[in-house]
């Protein structure tokens, strides 16, 4: 939207710069392995926190068993920082020491 003014008999024009939106960073909400948790917990925490099938849950659950970590999805910061404490308090609350951390994708 440009913006007229009068100066000394002249018009000049300010332009507003356009408004650029940004597209914002994601970040990987990674599900760390550990000896304690057992694996129908993990699939139970997929299902509630992260939507998946039972099948992708499965599947996600056996990767985090064999590689040591799985990514549970990819999000903006404040859904993968939301979604991580969810899922670290739940596990805490239920006496397992699942783990969820955040890495920049």
């Amino acid at each position: 939207m440009a913006k007229h003014f009068e100066e000394s008999g002249t018009t000049q024009t300010l332009l507003r710069p356009e408004n650029q939106t940004k597209t914002p960073s994601l970040y990987k909400v990674v599900i760390l392995n550990d000896d304690f948790t057992p694996q129908d917990y993990v699939v139970h925490i997929l299902e509630k926190f992260f939507h998946k099938t039972s099948q992708e849950a499965q599947d996600l659950m056996l990767q985090v068993h064999r590689k040591g970590m799985g990514i549970a999805g990819i999000y903006t910061l404040e859904l993968a920082e939301t979604k991580t404490a969810q899922v670290n308090d739940y596990s805490k609350s239920h006496q397992y020491p699942l783990k969820c951390v955040i890495e920049k994708a």
